[in-house]
């Protein structure tokens, strides 16, 4: 059995074991959601320091037959770009469970339930990023709206169960598109060599280009929506208000990646000709979430809106950095996937504790916090430095890469693009003075600073935000062969310098 397997096993095993927990028992329930969350981290970790770093192909493969008369496969593997993601959902899966030790008190069913639901996310999370059959891919993307819907609709606030609804049906129809085209490259796969869904195989096939438009468009839209991109994006904020810091990070911080993700994976690997073809169209509409973004967040009122328009602008730009079709983009926008998982994460906890503190989800509400709780105003500070791509902090470094990997093939709109890092200081910079600087506003003059456990649940965050900032070079060792192995696939080069005159 493949150590991927086994890393999505053991959360599935823990929520098992939660599962005969007596519902009445909320504080042993998430002592094991946090004990099986370490493990899980601690197998991951194992696999990291087995992995050949300088290998491009697939490693720890296995593949059984599921259903084969339909050719279908339990066939799963990873490379540089699988294994940053995995790394990424299992850091934040533990940090999630321990920084929102309550977050489950005030939802309709018990704190058991919500721990495993929990850690199904996370076998499913680990799943969809290490799928290399097509068919099982789309079962767990699918699956993965089931816990996510019952996450925001049974523990969240707000208009919770309207929000719930909302991410569902959006994910659905993205879903119902991508399965119309997988079933199409199942009939094509039949008449050249043999109904299968394998990934490598697929993807050398021959499709004329209008159908290999069609195909492509039906991954695209999918994963649009998952990611989001603009104009598909019109349900993250409603569910990023109404979900738990908890889910809120899992959302916005993993389970959008598997949209840019499936860009790279299969938009790109399966319909090469077709994703140059509708690259001048998705690098307008990267830009339009960049911009679009930004000025929706600069004019937010309220904290977890900024943070989920924020967001809609980041993944414009890891959209920009996928489809420049260079080396340095791919990398920096994968690189970017997991920089932003951990400073939207670091954004989302303390966001979520000056909530709870302060009863108000107002940006108005929280002035002068750095003089009440200066532990979580730092907090809130590094995490929105990183948001805004500060030197010295992890985002920096990829949002380089996508700047300068676009610029070298579209220069107009790598400098739209890099508009968006001065609104970035705009809508991270008006947050910090108005919450954490100047007068206290009343009201927060009793306000408690973080606790030992919520230190220790956002320390590490922190930490990989200062540590990547300065030596991403681990992350991006892994993943340089595994783009360069993209590129190659697609048929394009990096642009050659041109000579000085």
């Amino acid at each position: 059995m493949s150590i991927v397997t086994t890393l999505e096993l053991l959360p599935l095993l823990g929520a098992v074991l939660l599962a005969v927990i007596p519902k009445s028992n909320a504080e042993l329930a998430k002592r094991v959601a946090l004990a099986t969350s370490l493990v899980t981290l601690a197998v991951a970790g194992v696999m990291a320091y087995k992995f050949q770093i300088h290998d491009s192909a697939m490693q720890f493969v296995q593949s059984n037959k599921w259903i084969a008369s339909f050719g279908i496969n339990y066939a799963v593997g990873i490379d540089g770009i699988a294994l940053v993601l995995i790394l990424m959902a299992v850091v934040l899966v533990p940090v999630v469970i321990l920084a929102g030790w309550h977050e489950s008190e005030n939802g309709k069913w018990s704190a058991k339930v919500f721990y495993i639901l929990i850690l199904v996310l996370e076998t499913m999370m680990v799943g969809v990023f290490a799928a290399t059959d097509v068919f099982l891919f789309y079962v767990i993307f699918e699956a993965m709206l089931i816990p996510v819907y019952f996450l925001i609709g049974g523990y969240g606030r707000g208009e919770r169960a309207a929000a719930a609804m909302k991410f569902l049906l959006y994910s659905l129809f993205g879903g119902l598109l991508m399965l119309a085209a997988i079933i199409g490259i199942y009939v094509i796969a039949g008449n050249q060599i043999g109904h299968t869904f394998d990934l490598a195989q697929l993807s050398t096939l021959t499709i004329d280009s209008s159908t290999q438009n069609f195909l492509f468009l039906g991954f695209f839209i999918a994963f649009a929506i998952k990611a989001p991109l603009w104009p598909l994006h019109t349900w993250l904020p409603t569910a990023a208000k109404s979900a738990t810091p908890g889910t809120s990070i899992l959302l916005l911080g993993v389970l959008d990646k598997v949209g840019t993700y499936g860009m790279i994976r299969f938009c790109i690997a399966l319909f090469p000709e077709a994703a140059k073809t509708f690259t001048p169209l998705i690098i307008v509409l990267a830009l339009i979430s960049i911009l679009y973004g930004a000025f929706l967040a600069i004019g937010q009122k309220e904290i977890n809106g900024l943070i989920a328009f924020t967001s809609i602008s980041h993944f414009g730009f890891i959209t920009l950095g996928i489809f420049a079709m260079t080396s340095q983009g791919l990398s920096g926008a994968t690189l970017y996937m997991v920089n932003h998982g951990f400073s939207t994460g670091a954004l989302f906890l303390a966001a979520g504790w000056m909530v709870s503190r302060r009863k108000s989800s107002n940006i108005e509400d929280f002035g002068g916090l750095q003089r009440v709780t200066p532990v979580l105003a730092w907090t809130f500070f590094l995490a929105g430095m990183s948001a805004l791509a500060l030197p010295g902090l992890s985002s920096f470094v990829s949002e380089f890469l996508v700047l300068v990997g676009t610029f070298t093939r579209y220069p107009i709109a790598a400098i739209f693009g890099t508009t968006g890092i001065v609104l970035a200081a705009l809508y991270v910079l008006i947050v910090i003075q108005k919450s954490l600087h100047g007068p206290t506003t009343p009201g927060n003059e009793d306000l408690k600073d973080l606790n030992l456990r919520e230190k220790i649940s956002v320390a590490p965050v922190i930490a990989l935000l200062v540590i990547f900032g300065f030596f991403p070079k681990p992350l991006l060792d892994a993943i340089n062969p595994a783009s360069q192995t993209v590129m190659t696939h697609a048929g394009v080069t990096d642009p050659a310098p041109k000579a000085g005159k």
